[in-house]
């Protein structure tokens, strides 16, 4: 009996060595696991600056591509100018100066005309259709550009008038006078309207007649002009230019 719980012991005992060596063993045949993953772990942030590092040099490239081209491009790039521009020819008409337009309805001057003619062909032009009054007809005449002064206009009464002396003149309805507003140009003129019956004809001869050139003590008149219009007359006592 002794004998027979012995050799279980010992096989007991000899199962549980060989169990603990099996143990040793397998502990022992497990390799280790490398340090592979902290190593890859530690790669990856290295793996992660180089991608970043080759997006911004990349990003940089491309900026630099997309710049606008350099000052030095440009200028050869544009077109140069052309030379063939032709020149100026010096045979290219000059433009005449256009005549300074006066009041509605001028009269343009002829060359070689006097300041009285000038304003007689004035007078007739404005009262050829025989509605407007001496006032208006005066005042259209001092628009004209051969006056170069500042004008005045007055009605006037049939009898003793400026610039005909002590004779009276009569034979009219309405007048107006003009002339400057300085004393010193020796230039008076009228525009009158005639009377029912009054004669024309013999009415200028009158004016003719009774004109004093030398009514204004300074300076006298060059020319005296006169001319009919319907029933309205014009007479002028004036220098033959203005300018000068």
């Amino acid at each position: 009996m002794k004998k027979a719980i012995l050799m279980m012991l010992a096989a007991a005992m000899l199962c549980g060595t060989m169990t603990a060596c099996v143990s040793t063993k397998t502990e022992d045949s497990v390799p280790e696991k490398p340090e592979a993953t902290d190593a890859a772990t530690e790669a990856k942030p290295t793996d992660a600056a180089s991608e970043a590092d080759s997006e911004a040099d990349s990003e940089k490239e491309t900026e630099a591509d997309t710049e606008a081209p350099t000052e030095a491009d440009t200028e050869a790039d544009a077109p140069a100018e052309s030379d063939d521009t032709p020149a100026q020819s010096d045979d290219a008409p000059v433009q005449e100066d256009t005549p300074t337009e006066g009041g509605e309805g001028d009269a343009p001057a002829a060359a070689g005309d006097t300041l009285g003619q000038t304003l007689l062909a004035d007078f007739e032009a404005k009262a050829a259709d025989g509605t407007l009054s001496c006032q208006i007809l005066a005042d259209e005449l001092m628009k004209n550009p051969a006056i170069l002064f500042g004008p005045a206009t007055m009605p006037v009464e049939p009898g003793l008038l400026n610039g005909f002396g002590n004779a009276e003149i009569t034979g009219f309805k309405e007048g107006t006078m003009f002339a400057p507003m300085i004393g010193s140009i020796a230039f008076i003129g009228y525009v009158f309207e005639l009377e029912d019956g009054t004669d024309g004809e013999a009415f200028m001869q009158t004016l003719k007649d009774n004109a004093d050139m030398r009514w204004n003590i300074c300076v006298e008149a060059e020319e005296t002009v006169v001319g009919q219009s319907g029933n309205k007359v014009f007479f002028v006592m004036c220098p033959t230019s203005l300018e000068g």
